[in-house]
């Protein structure tokens, strides 16, 4: 009900379909069918910003999930005000987009289901997640899960906790302190032992891949006490930053 009170808003305001735009002459079911194939940044992201419609449909909650801490209408469906709510309601393959501006808290938040969290700014530096002291980490995966595009943050702890599943790190920055207890920050931990479980498209090992991602502070960058490894791994320096890629795997 509330979905055709929004079309029919739309066709008030003059944003129907186009005879000049082929695609938009789809209904809502089959653009968000075809939504669902792009990758959420930067394609899926870009085309909420064609129009109200596909904006609409592009961010709609069988799509992914939305925080922002901005929004004062929470009955909006797919939008939460922090991480830990939005986790919790997500299903098993949702895309959570963290809205950028702010920052955002994460401390000991659990994530047992394969889920993708995503910042929603250009940079990694306009979407920041801060874990406060006295929490072991930021976030906790104990599943499959992806981290794009996002800050994280740890003002005495690691930034991110890894106990099992295969966890895929692309373009962040992982930042903690240095000093003055730095034996206990760390960007990354696991404690995770290499063990085959079961994925869609093939079996997988627990393990981690990091890719175009900035590390900075913490005694090393890295920390594990079960059985994975460092491999693979490549550095590149730019005129600010050291960019990280590496596997964390089973010897």
């Amino acid at each position: 009900m509330e979905e055709e009170k929004r079309r029919r808003k739309w066709k008030r305001k003059g944003y129907s379909s186009s005879a000049s735009n082929p695609i938009s002459n789809l209904d809502d079911g089959c653009l968000m069918h075809i939504f669902s194939f792009l990758s959420p940044i930067p394609d899926r992201y870009n085309t909420a910003l064609v129009c109200h419609r596909w904006r609409y449909l592009a961010c709609h909650p069988r799509l992914w999930l939305r925080v922002d801490r901005s929004v004062k209408d929470l009955s909006e469906p797919g939008v939460f005000p922090n991480i830990e709510t939005a986790v919790a309601a997500a299903r098993p393959g949702d895309t959570i987009l963290i809205a950028a501006g702010g920052k955002h808290l994460a401390s000991n938040i659990q994530i047992k289901k394969p889920l993708c969290l995503i910042g929603g700014g250009e940079l990694p530096d306009e979407t920041t997640l801060i874990c406060s002291r006295g929490s072991d980490s930021a976030l906790e995966f104990l599943s499959t899960c992806k981290l794009a595009n996002l800050t994280v943050k740890a003002e005495l702890g690691s930034c991110l906790l890894h106990r099992s599943g295969r966890l895929t790190i692309d373009r962040c920055v992982l930042q903690c302190e240095s000093n003055p207890l730095d034996f206990l920050s760390c960007p990354i931990v696991s404690t995770a032992s290499a063990q085959v479980f079961p994925s869609a498209a093939k079996y997988q090992r627990d393990g981690v891949s990091v890719s175009r991602t900035r590390i900075e502070g913490g005694a090393k960058a890295v920390s594990t006490s079960g059985d994975l490894a460092l491999q693979r791994v490549r550095v590149i320096y730019a005129q600010t930053s050291l960019f990280f890629w590496f596997d964390m795997e089973q010897e």
